[in-house]
């Protein structure tokens, strides 16, 4: 660690793979640290697939995409990598944002060679104060993007600069033209983005079909349904036919470049504990988010998102799971099941009216 403050490390390498939630949550405190601190140059390291995410990074950001099946697929050539990528940027410091046996792997090589290491703490102790069966500890646990500053403040790294938006202003409107048109003063836009990578975080997708039908048939209301694989793009698809002014970004890969800049016009989204609760939260767009057998005490709410806008039931077996990849205690998942479409619509027309 630096002897003072002003001994700060000239090339940090920061580190964090996992799911495109995490990841996004990474961007508010990576652009805000990298922002205050224009003297050093910052080289996040994440999967391929998500480096085309950190869009407008600050001048002293780098971003490097690997396929680490392909390209790094053991612990020798994750030793490899961090050879080659210190020879590179001349690292002298690494923050761990990870903290798995891959970053690991990275971070002891860095710390073989006399590199500064930093990593993340999870509070693994206190999530499950929070999940388990019985006496939960129902407290709320410090953000995943607290623990994210508290690794960079360990360096001595100052973040004056609040981060807002991933734009300086509006976003161009001609990314996404082929997707629709340009937003009219009477639209309101509304983005439904109805499932997750696990059950436990899925409000039944009958239940949501009841909240587009109805936002549907309001008038002046566009909605934009997001999703992915082959299961949901069939039911995204049957709703944009089924229902007036529903479009499915589904059947087409867009990119991270033109659906960010579509959701930037968005009055509102509705979203599980996901993905897009995160990537709305990048582009200041206000969330409706609904959650099941998670909780947002576990530290990932969306970046300064309301708590009003949360929406769950008080259920003494919640949360059961910190992910929502476990199985339903109950069998039932009522803590899904037992939301009112009613609930979510009337919250989203709070909103945009």
């Amino acid at each position: 660690m630096p002897k003072n403050k002003k001994e700060l490390p000239r090339n940090v390498l920061v580190m964090r793979f996992s799911a495109l939630g995490d990841v996004a949550m990474t961007i508010p405190v990576v652009y805000s640290v990298c922002r205050s601190n224009p003297a050093t140059r910052f080289i996040f390291l994440t999967k391929k697939s998500q480096a085309s995410l950190f869009i407008n990074p600050p001048a002293n950001l780098v971003v490097l995409g690997i396929d680490f099946k392909a390209e790094y697929p053991h612990a020798y050539a994750l030793w490899r990598l961090f050879a080659k990528l210190k020879k590179e940027y001349d690292i002298d410091a690494v923050a761990d944002l990870h903290g798995v046996l891959r970053s690991y792997m990275i971070s002891m090589s860095g710390l073989l060679r006399g590199v500064t290491v930093h990593t993340i703490r999870k509070g693994r102790m206190h999530k499950r104060a929070l999940t388990r069966p019985r006496n939960k500890v129902m407290l709320p646990l410090i953000s995943s993007r607290a623990r994210y500053r508290e690794v960079f403040y360990r360096f001595g790294f100052s973040m004056e600069e609040p981060f807002v938006s991933i734009y300086n202003g509006a976003a161009d409107t001609a990314l996404f033209a082929l997707i629709t048109p340009p937003k009219t003063p009477d639209e309101k836009w509304v983005g439904i983005a109805p499932f997750a990578k696990h059950k436990g975080k899925i409000y039944p997708p009958e239940l949501m079909e009841k909240v587009v039908e109805e936002l549907s048939a309001t008038p002046g209301v566009k909605i934009f349904l997001f999703g992915g694989g082959d299961y949901e793009r069939e039911i995204l698809r049957r709703w944009a036919q089924t229902y007036p002014g529903v479009v499915s970004l589904a059947d087409k890969k867009h990119g991270f470049t033109v659906e960010m800049a579509l959701l930037s016009y968005l009055d509102t989204i509705v979203s599980m504990d996901s993905a897009n609760m995160h990537l709305a939260s990048l582009v200041g767009v206000r969330v409706v988010s609904i959650w099941g057998a998670t909780h947002s005490y576990c530290g990932f709410k969306g970046y300064r998102q309301h708590e009003s806008d949360i929406i769950q039931l008080p259920m003494t077996c919640r949360p059961c799971s910190v992910f929502g990849n476990k199985p339903c205690m109950r069998g039932d998942y009522h803590c899904l099941r037992g939301i009112s479409p009613q609930i979510i619509i009337k919250k989203v027309k709070s909103i945009i009216e």
